[in-house]
Parts: structure tokens; sequence; C-alpha cells
């Protein structure tokens, strides 16, 4: 029988007692009677996953780790007198609990007297696994560390895990953040781990971060004070609170962009104005709540004297009232203006900006319907260090007074011109800038009242080098400019005859075969 079933006869059946002596291992036998024990070897791994491990007919709970018994007071107490920055990345990695911890420990609380320079990177804890972040974008530059986290990468977790892997590696020097709609966002907590880690952050950028608040911000503000440029971009949570105490925190802040952030208004670019006297770039756009009040605050205070470009865009607040200043000190600094599609921005306020600002040299008013030659001409003749690049796109009430003024003062700086939208502009300007403009290599006339004489003002002068023209929805442009379109192909590599409905498809074939060189857009 024993041959027939393969059994050996003394190891698979043990008349009488068990064979192992330790109770324990008694589940592993079925008994059939009295006398004769079945063994069945265990052939799979036990699938129980919880704390309790069936051993015959007791249960035994798994023992917790002595330490993990320790409350959180207890246990940050402990990994703040960690030796070195490594030891902590160590002890990062070991759960989020523990990487909550050490991202909460300021600098100033760490209890070493010798600082210990981290090899390893950083790494993420994201359920039980350890993912280093070798996935984030690492750039040196002057000691510090780059890093950019997007989409689904941007978590609370993340900037947890760049706070602790970078102290010890030279300090996080720039911060760019762009969310998602994801369930698991950034919040004021992740900007906290942030501000207590990385006390040498310079650079931070925000965008469309919902859950971001005055809160984070308080925190940046309170751990970040070396910071320089600050991104803030579609943080509807974010209000005036928070740029004062960015205002009063950070004296060396240089760059400030705000887009799309409903409760930033007035009182925070006053704050900006006077407690940031290093600031040189500033750019509103889509801030419904920014008005005369807060662009005056900037202009009327001392930091405005070291600003080197201001940019405002779709901001319905600003009213022509002066901006409200009756007293203005030059900005001999302001290089760069922009005021883009701000209906309330009309003459008034132009007047103002262009008699304080006498080195502007980049310019961009467009969409301003409401700016006539009376408030641009001033601007114009109190320039002195010349105009280089010009956009008046859209605004329709500017004619050729402007346009010949520009031409005869600034020729000799003026490299970009544009005139798209400006209605009353005619063959006037063109003459103008024929005979003056020697350095313009982009000129944009679209939609405007010039003809077929304009362009062949523009051919027969032996001084201009166009590269790029646009003449777009130019009804008075006809067949007949073909000669001064094939003249100008000698410099021409851009060259815009859309929406000309006097200029035949035979003529465009034509120009498209002899300027081989040049784009052309019909």
């Amino acid at each position: 029988m024993s041959k027939l079933f393969g059994f050996s006869g003394d190891t698979d059946f043990c008349p009488g007692g068990p064979i192992y002596t330790n109770h324990k291992e008694s589940s592993l036998f079925l008994s059939l009677g009295g006398h004769v024990d079945i063994y069945f070897p265990p052939r799979k791994r036990s699938r129980i996953s919880g704390p309790f491990v069936l051993c015959g007919e007791r249960f035994e709970q798994k023992k917790r780790p002595s330490i993990e018994v320790l409350p959180d007071e207890c246990l940050f107490e402990v990994l703040r007198r960690l030796p070195g920055g490594q030891e902590r990345c160590a002890s990062a990695c070991v759960s989020k609990r523990w990487l909550s911890l050490v991202s909460n420990i300021r600098r100033d609380e760490i209890c070493s007297s010798k600082e210990t320079q981290s090899s390893k990177g950083e790494a993420v804890v994201s359920g039980n696994e350890v993912e280093h972040e070798v996935e984030d974008q690492e750039v040196e530059g002057d000691g510090y560390l780059t890093r950019s986290l997007e989409g689904k990468k941007a978590t609370d977790v993340r900037l947890a895990a760049i706070a602790v892997g970078t102290a010890s590696r030279g300090g996080l020097g720039k911060l760019l953040i762009r969310g998602s709609n994801s369930t698991r966002k950034v919040t004021d907590v992740g900007l906290r781990a942030i501000s207590r880690g990385c006390p040498s952050l310079r650079v931070l950028s925000l965008w469309n971060l919902s859950s971001v608040g005055d809160e984070g911000l308080f925190e940046i503000a309170n751990g970040c004070q070396m910071l320089e440029k600050l991104d803030l971009c579609h943080c509807p949570a974010i209000s005036d609170k928070a740029l004062l105490a960015i205002a009063k925190s950070c004296p060396n802040l240089t760059d400030l962009t705000i887009e799309s952030c409903p409760n930033i208004g007035n009182e925070g670019l006053q704050a900006v104005g006077k407690f940031c006297s290093n600031l040189k770039s500033v750019s509103i756009r889509d801030c419904p709540l920014v008005g005369d009040q807060g662009i005056a605050g900037l202009l009327s205070s001392a930091t405005f004297v070291l600003t080197k470009a201001l940019s405002l865009a779709n901001c319905f607040g600003i009213k022509d009232q002066s901006l409200g200043m009756p007293q203005l000190s030059s900005c001999k600094s302001l290089r760069s203006l922009t005021i883009r599609n701000c209906p309330g921005f009309g003459d008034a306020s132009l007047n103002v900006l262009g008699k304080m600002c006498p080195q502007l040299q980049h310019v961009e008013l467009s969409g301003l319907q409401g700016i006539t030659d009376a408030g641009l001409l001033p601007l114009i003749e109190n320039s002195d260090a010349g105009l280089v690049k010009v956009n008046v796109s859209g605004c329709m009430n500017l004619t050729d007074k402007v346009v010949s003024s520009m031409a005869e003062l600034h020729g000799w700086t003026l490299e970009v011109l544009n005139l798209d939208g400006c209605r009353k502009i005619s063959d006037a300007s063109l003459v103008a800038i024929a005979g003056n403009c020697g350095l313009l290599s982009d000129l944009d006339v679209s939609k405007s009242a010039i003809t077929d004489f304009g362009i062949s003002a523009l051919a027969g002068s032996n001084q201009l080098n166009l590269q790029i023209v646009s003449v777009s929805g130019c009804a008075y442009v006809s067949d007949k400019s073909l000669p001064a379109f094939v003249k100008m192909g000698q410099t021409l590599l851009g060259l815009n005859l859309q929406n000309c409905k006097a200029i035949s498809s035979g003529t465009i074939d034509f120009l498209v075969e002899q300027l081989w060189r040049c784009d052309i857009l019909s």
C-alpha cells in the first residue's frame, strides 16, 4: 500500500502522539482518532494581514515598535536631536508621520553642534513605498537648488520631502508649483514645511493653487525672509493680508507678479510700495480689486524710484483720475510700461506717467480706447532715453499727429512699432516713418487707413531696413502695391497680407514666387 500511494511509511503517518512537542504546531495536524494523526504541511503563505496571528486556539497581537508608542511631542524631541541632515533624511523615510514631524523642525530648533552634508537624495513617502525624488528638476546655482512640482506631483507630502532633503544640501533657492484639480492638493501645510526647512528661498511661484490661503503665505513671510521674487497666479484664497505680511517681512523683494487673484487689491499694493524698497518689476493682471489707490501707492512711494518695469492688464478698477496723485517725483529708473485692456485708463493717467517717467524705452498701451493724442504726446515728448518698442494696438482714437511726432523725436532709436487697429492712421504716418526711422525692423499697420501710396513711400526709402511688415485688413491696399512689395522683399522676412480684399490671388502667387525667403501670410 505504501508503494501504491507513494508513502514511505515512516514519515507521513505517525501513530501515537504528535511529531512535534511544540503545541503551537498542532494546528498543522488533523486528528482522525485516538492513535492516528495526519500531517498537512502548509502549502501557501498566510493571507492574514491584520494585527492578529492565529496560533492554535489563541490569538496573539503584533506588538508595535516601542518608539511608535511615543506621542508626537516626544518623537519630535528625539528627531530634532539627530546629529545631521543625512540622519534626518533617513528618518523622514520611515513613515508619513515621521516625515511630517521632521519637516516641521525649524533650523534653529535642531540640536546639533555639527551639521553633516547629506549625499543622498530626498525621499517621498507615498503609502507604504519610499520613492526617491529623482523626477524633480535639480539645478545647482550659487549654492541653491531649484525644485518644480506640477500636476499630481504637487502635494504636501512632496513639499515636506523637499524641505527635509534640501535643508543640508545648500538649501532650496527656487520653488515652482503648478497645481491641478486632483484631490491631493498643495495646502498651507506644505508651505509651512517649506518655510521651516528652506530659509534661503529666493524665488516662489504659485500657480492654480485654490487650497493655499493667507496662512501659507504667513509661514513663508516668517521663515523665508530672503525672498526676492514672488509669482501668484490663480490663487483665489490669498488676500491683501498675505501680501502685507510678505511686504513687511521680505525687504529684498524685487519682482512681484500677481495674476487672477480676486482678493488682492489696493491695500496689498500699498504695503508693497511702502515696505519693499528694492522693488524693480511689478506686474498686475486680472485683479478686479486693484484700483487707483493701489497704483498710486506704488507710484508715489520711495520704492518706485528703483522700479524698472510696470505692467497692468485687465484691471477694471482703475479710473482715469490722474491716479489720485497731486505731486509725484520723477522715476528715472522705469524703462518698461505696459497698460493692457484697462478701460478706465485714459489721457489723465497717461499724462501723469509720461511726465514722471523720462527714461521709458518700451511702451505698450494696447486696447485703451480712451487714449487720444493729448494723452500720448506728453509721454513721447518727455522721453529722453529714446523709445525702442511701441505698441498702441487697439487705440483707435490716435491719429497721424502722434506717429509723426514719434518718428521725428525717436526715429533714431525706434525698432518696433505696432499700430494694429488704429483706424485713423493714414499714409501721412508711413511717410513720416519712411523719412525718419532708419532702425525700424518691425511695422504693423493692420486695419488702418493706409493706401498704396503709403506702401510706395515705405519702399522708396533708402534708409529703411524693414524685416516684418503687416498690412492685414487694410482695405485700400491693392495690386498696385506689387512693385513696392517686391522692392521691400530684399530685406523682408515676413509679410502679412491677410484679409486684404483688394489684393488678388495672382498677385499673392507672384509674391510667393519672387520673395522665396519671405514668409507670406494671405
